[in-house]
This record gives C-alpha cells, structure tokens and sequence, in this order.
C-alpha cells in the first residue's frame, strides 16, 4: 500500500494541538493498515523517525437530532504517531502552533 493511501489525513482538535509539543501527532489512517504500516508511511512523507504508533478504531454510533436518528457517524481508525526526541518536527504542524 502506498504510503499516501495509508495517512487520509491530520486530525486537528484542541487534544492533538496540545500534544505537540511533545512530538505527538494525531492522523486518520486506511482502516487496513498496520502500525508497521503507518510508522513507514510517517517517515517516508514527513522524512522523520517515529519512537512508536498507536492506533484506535473507532465505532460508528448514531447521530441525534430532536430525539431522532438521522443517520450514522462515520467509522474510522486514528493513529498517535511519537517521535523520537532526536527527530525533527513535522513542518506542517509547526505552522499550526
């Protein structure tokens, strides 16, 4: 799998604002991919080392207007991908903090 297809794309919230400057970086990933896959794809787009992936896939639930149901989140998988203490920073996420 190519390593574009692997990262869908940043997940910016107030939680992954805050993590990084610890090196912490919040992405949606394919839902197929493996840690192994991801921490590839990471150094190969962003040219950095990952120390270590974590990964959650979360459930899709109901979304409720009124008391009704609308429909359906969306389900997907995140990954927190840390950086070793040597590495650089992400460029990209620089700008944002």
């Amino acid at each position: 799998m190519e390593a574009s297809k692997i990262i869908v794309k940043p997940i910016l919230s107030e939680k992954s604002y805050a993590d990084i400057a610890k090196k912490r970086y919040w992405f949606e990933v394919d839902k197929n991919a493996t840690k192994t896959q991801i921490k590839d794809a990471v150094e190969e787009l962003f040219n950095v080392e990952v120390a270590s992936v974590n990964t959650s896939i979360t459930a899709k639930k109901p979304r409720k207007r009124q008391g009704r149901v609308t429909g359906y989140t969306s389900e997907c998988k995140k990954a927190v991908v840390t950086l070793k203490e040597s590495s650089k920073t992400i460029a990209f996420f620089d700008s944002l903090s």
